[in-house]
């Protein structure tokens, strides 16, 4: 099989999501008023109305629908004033009622987009990307210095309700194939759910998991969701196809059901677009389907041919009568939206001077994001010291995020780290020794003042002291001066880390760097 970077040469692929996300902040259901509770006794909290039973009326609830309007606000949506609720013909047993109360055509939120800032190893999927300028545009995206930015059209955000739980006893990893029997849990069934649907604009795998990343952020921005990947309160549905490059019909496209991870969005898409690529190549068919992204495998596999929308059998809700959303409904919704992930990067470009790249990840954890204007807002934290501090929480912090790691908010203050930045930016500590007393204060609980002293760590800055140590360098090694002014500049690492060894470390390798730059000149 071919590698994508090789596929994408040839081949280029339309990419759609469907994003399903849970409105777990809410304490009911959609149409009931049991309670919404994750991990609770299996079906405890059930009625005759999420269970379907002949007679029960549903109530639609208020706050749902305020969250998805608030959720389409977010994302740049049309808000549709008059739309309404269909059944949708369901044949699983997950619901018990046999259809699915969910949102025909039109939708609470249409027409709606985000733009994505692609970079480093993500932007090299885009095929052909360097032979644009910077600034130029083609189709949906503009280069930018750092990669470019792709604008994803959504078609709309509709509101529905989630299936119950299948548990499948004795199979694979939980799944139905092979097992002895399945189990219905219908606690989650009737969950206020809405599902966002981009239109076919992404074109690469990282596209597609940067999406699914800043819908995520804005969701637990304006606190509709926990956004749960782990339990399922945000999952995506990945639709692809391919089509020769320089074509514009559409190939038959495949779904990728139920994705849980940012992870395996991405490598899924990747499978399925070699996949594809090797069936085609090969003289076969792409079939309609639904398929499942096997982690441990690394591969798709099939689960079902794709039913169409007549299979579906759609029809207005009788029992529920069309919704009319007044103008003050929909300002008092909008008055409630927070400052977005997009808002506060630009924030914290034009009050902090960052670059667009440190400004955006900054803001891609909550938590990251929060410390940061903590630190900001103390005295002692000088504007120079934006930059170092950013870089530490961009590279350090997050990184322990994204690896699952908790860390003490009572251990990690915002005056601790301010007063790390300021050695740092004082160039007390070089950026290796930041790192090290970063996790000294985490792994002892102790200011970085007494750690540096503890360790006798402190940066020599000293010009005169390092000047000496320069001069005994260069005499000491005068067939690799003579060889640097010679044309040999790779030689000047090898003269900082002598520098560096006699200073035992300690000396200011910037410093360094420019003393030797300027006697070997």
């Amino acid at each position: 099989m071919k590698s994508m970077e090789e596929v994408l040469r040839d081949w280029e692929a339309v990419i759609g999501l469907e994003v399903h996300c849970e409105l777990t902040k809410l304490e009911t259901k959609m149409f009931c008023g049991c309670k919404l509770e994750f991990g609770a006794e299996p079906n405890t909290h059930t009625c005759p109305v999420c269970l379907g039973l002949p007679g029960a009326l549903p109530v639609p609830n208020k706050a749902a629908i305020e969250n998805i309007v608030l959720a389409g606000l977010a994302t740049n949506c049309d808000i549709e004033k008059h739309t309404m609720f269909y059944r949708k013909g369901y044949m699983y047993p997950d619901m018990a009622k046999n259809f699915q109360t969910t949102q025909g055509p039109k939708a609470f939120c249409m027409r709606g987009w985000l733009d994505l800032d692609v970079d480093g190893r993500g932007a090299s999927e885009r095929y052909n990307l360097e032979e644009l300028a910077e600034g130029e545009q083609v189709e949906n995206i503009t280069r930018t210095a750092d990669g470019y930015r792709a604008h994803v059209g959504i078609e709309r955000i509709h509101m529905e309700e989630d299936a119950g739980k299948m548990i499948h006893v004795g199979g694979a990893e939980g799944r139905i194939e092979g097992a002895k029997e399945s189990l219905v849990d219908y606690n989650r069934a009737g969950t206020p759910l809405i599902e966002l649907v981009t239109k076919p604009d992404l074109r690469t795998p990282e596209e597609a998991r940067l999406f699914m990343q800043k819908l995520r952020q804005i969701f637990l921005a304006i606190g509709i969701s926990d956004c749960s990947m782990e339990e399922g309160s945000l999952r995506a549905d990945g639709n692809i196809s391919l089509r020769r490059r320089g074509t514009t019909q559409l190939g038959t496209k495949t779904e990728l059901k139920n994705i849980n991870s940012f992870k395996s969005l991405h490598d899924g898409l990747a499978y399925e677009i070699c996949r594809q690529a090797e069936v085609l190549e090969e003289g076969g068919v792409i079939y309609q389907e639904t398929r499942h992204w096997d982690p441990s495998a690394k591969r798709t596999i099939v689960m079902r041919v794709k039913e169409t929308a007549d299979d579906y059998r759609m029809f207005p809700d009788p029992d529920l009568a069309p919704y009319d959303l007044s103008d003050e409904f929909i300002e008092r919704v909008r008055a409630k939206l927070p400052e977005l992930p997009d808002q506060k990067a630009a924030r914290f470009k034009e009050s902090f001077g960052l670059s667009s790249y440190d400004a955006r990840h900054l803001v891609e954890h909550r938590a990251t994001t929060a410390f940061f204007e903590d630190c900001m807002a103390l005295p002692e934290c000088k504007p120079e010291f934006a930059k170092p501090l950013a870089n530490l929480l961009i590279n350090d912090i997050a990184a322990r995020l994204n690896n699952g790691e908790q860390i003490d908010a009572s251990v990690l203050t915002p005056a601790r780290m301010v007063a790390l930045v300021g050695m740092l930016a004082a160039d007390e500590l070089s950026s290796k020794q930041g790192k090290e007393v970063l996790q000294a204060i985490l792994d002892e609980d102790a200011d970085p003042a007494a750690i540096v002293e503890a360790r006798g760590m402190k940066q020599v800055s000293d010009t005169g002291a390092l000047e000496a140590i320069v001069d005994e360098v260069l005499a000491a090694n005068p067939d690799k001066v003579e060889a640097y002014r010679g044309g040999k500049t790779g030689l000047l690492g090898f003269f900082v880390g002598q520098c560096m060894k006699a200073t035992r470390g300690q000396g200011n390798p910037k410093l360094i760097n420019q003393l030797l730059t300027s006697k070997l000149g």
